[in-house]
């Protein structure tokens, strides 16, 4: 039996090739992937911007149904008994357990993580991301099975958005009745309200779009702030103490990846408060920061790169408790055939659409 994958051989340049399925070796798995989405690292590089990636299969945020199993698998990750059929969700990365990071015991730094994402399909086993038919879950990849309640299109995109806002709220210790400034309500965002939430914080947004605020009070948001309202740092900083009785934010969390929305961050937290950071990954690009104001407030900044695999399950536990309470299917605003990846990738950069799905027959 044969597989498609997309490929792209250079930047904004889409090739589909076909390979044999391969059998999985000890400890891993294939599955037949069922839903993939355009995450906002794959648009940068599909425009040249990724400093190391710059061909092969795109694709990473995904859920798939199991076709093969390797020698030793029986359970998940959480010890769960799987079969053959049974719909699962895997950590993008992989975790090497023998590297300086892994021994430390913080995976998520792995230095090895991306090992067989940049490999190209022509080398075994072939299907290396998600903008495929197939996906091969390696020994060192950690997954773990989709509840029943949770549909295909929530569950896509459970491996990153929402592990890693989980993953970042947890380091910062975000407590009842604190309150959260989140910057950019894009699906980051909007996990991270829902997060918020039911941890009992107040929850703040900002954006520029005033569709996105909307959405953001039916994920639980207390209070909008429109960029175009409060057009310099100085108003919104003002307005949210004015939230905060004074004081600024407890928590901060950016998810914009714009350069800015970091530096403009710290003005909005109050001293001795914490700052996630998730959104800025690209490497070389700047703001002007004031190092006095962090080190006089004494703000505390936890950069989240990836998360720990076990938040992956915490994720799907998260989604599962909370999937009547908020809409969560409505994240996903247009849905693509796998022959039309390139027009989802392009629109999505455009900002067409906000968060674009490709579905499989």
């Amino acid at each position: 039996m044969k597989g498609q994958v997309a490929v792209m051989v250079e930047p904004q340049k889409l090739e589909y090739q076909e390979y044999d399925l391969p059998t999985p070796e000890k400890g891993a798995v294939l599955l037949k992937v069922i839903r993939t989405n355009v995450c906002g690292s794959e648009l940068h590089i599909w425009h040249g911007d990724h400093p190391v990636k710059k061909n092969g299969i795109l694709g990473h945020e995904m859920v798939g149904k199991i076709e093969k199993i390797g020698e030793g698998v029986t359970t998940d990750h959480s010890g769960k008994p799987i079969n053959v059929g049974d719909r699962v969700s895997v950590t993008y990365f992989q975790a090497c357990r023998s590297c300086a990071a892994c021994v430390n015991g913080d995976f998520s730094l792995c230095e090895n993580t991306y090992k067989f994402l940049n490999k190209q399909p022509e080398e075994p086993p072939h299907f290396h991301g998600a903008f495929s038919t197939h996906y091969y879950v390696h020994p060192n990849q950690f997954f773990y099975k989709v509840p029943e309640v949770v549909p295909d299109d929530v569950a896509a995109s459970a491996n990153c958005a929402i592990s890693q806002v989980l993953y970042g709220i947890d380091k910062a210790q975000l407590k009842l009745n604190e309150t959260i400034v989140i910057q950019g309500a894009g699906g980051l965002g909007l996990y991270a309200s829902t997060i918020a939430k039911e941890c009992g914080a107040r929850v703040i947004i900002i954006d520029s779009i005033e569709s996105r605020l909307e959405q953001a009070r039916i994920f639980g948001a207390d209070h909008l702030i429109n960029l175009h309202d409060y057009e310099t740092v100085e108003k919104r900083s003002n307005l949210i103490k004015e939230i905060t009785n004074g004081q600024g934010a407890d928590v901060g969390l950016e998810v914009t990846g714009v350069p800015d929305a970091f530096s403009e961050g710290i003005h909005h937290i109050r001293p001795g408060g914490r700052y996630i950071s998730i959104g800025n990954i690209l490497i070389g690009m700047h703001t002007e920061f004031d190092p006095g104001l962090l080190t006089r407030k004494s703000i505390n900044i936890y950069p989240v790169n990836r998360y720990q695999p076990w938040y992956l399950f915490k994720s799907l536990e998260f989604l599962a408790n909370n999937i009547d309470k908020y809409p969560f299917t409505k994240l996903i605003d247009a849905d693509f055939k796998f022959d039309e990846i390139q027009s989802a990738l392009n629109k999505s950069y455009k900002r067409e659409i906000t968060r674009a799905s490709i579905i499989f027959d």
